[in-house]
């Protein structure tokens, strides 16, 4: 897949998440990214609107560059600046995105080529409540379990920056050594979710059902509590070749 076609399915990507209708994104919220290569990727450029992104709010940038920042305790507000302005692959390219860190290193995960970030409003009226990870864990509906996973990671606040793409990289970690792939959703406390997959439609797929899911578990709540699938139940969907071939009809 060349550069262009990577930036088009990107902005195409982007503008249908930053639709306000939807209530994923508002005004500058979110961002999003895509692999070129081993070497490179895009990211949307920081303070740019999802909705209206324009291919000079697209900044490629370098994964050698940011990476090993990952393995330092601390930098300083100025230093994470100066990190992200030398990662551009065209100097004089906007400033791309403070979570950049987070998209180089999903970018770098198997099979993972696009991601969407996004502050669904359902999913955050969650997020910011007592029952955070209760949601990360427990499933619903078995398209639930088809399109985002039997599982999400949970990531509980961090300072976004360094700190915060840290702590994704090892809640991540974590969820990888157990499930043995990559998760489809993970879902920062008091802040919003992440969708990651192969491709735009697995992105999309997965950032739909989470917020229909939020939207459920909300309103479940209010009469009386959701009750939630079975242990069994979850994986029983997770496995069925039937499932198996519908996702791989939706390009999950």
């Amino acid at each position: 897949m060349n550069t262009q076609t990577n930036l088009d399915e990107l902005l195409s990507l982007s503008r249908f998440l930053g639709e306000e209708h939807r209530g994923l994104a508002m005004l500058g919220e979110g961002n999003t990214s895509a692999r070129i290569d081993e070497e490179t990727f895009l990211v949307k450029a920081s303070g740019s609107c999802l909705q209206t992104l324009a291919e000079d709010d697209v900044v490629a940038c370098r994964f050698d560059k940011l990476l090993p920042m990952l393995e330092l305790d601390a930098l300083s507000d100025q230093e994470i600046e100066d990190h992200l302005l030398a990662c551009r692959v065209d100097p004089e390219s906007k400033k791309p995105s403070v979570e950049t860190l987070f998209h180089a290193y999903l970018l770098s995960l198997p099979d993972i080529r696009f991601i969407g970030h996004t502050h669904s409003i359902p999913v955050n009226q969650i997020l910011c409540s007592p029952r955070a990870e209760e949601f990360a864990t427990r499933k619903l509906f078995p398209d639930e379990v088809v399109c985002c996973g039997a599982q999400s990671v949970f990531v509980p606040y961090t300072d976004p920056g360094l700190k915060l793409s840290q702590s994704i990289r090892d809640k991540t970690k974590a969820f990888m050594d157990e499930f043995g792939a990559p998760p489809r959703v993970i879902l920062l406390a008091n802040h919003g979710l992440i969708t990651l997959g192969k491709t735009p439609g697995a992105v999309k797929a997965a950032m739909l059902m989470a917020h229909k899911s939020a939207e459920i578990f909300v309103g479940a709540s209010a009469l009386g509590g959701p009750v939630f699938m079975s242990d069994e139940d979850v994986d029983r969907i997770a496995n069925r070749i039937d499932e198996h071939y519908r996702q791989r009809a939706l390009k999950l």
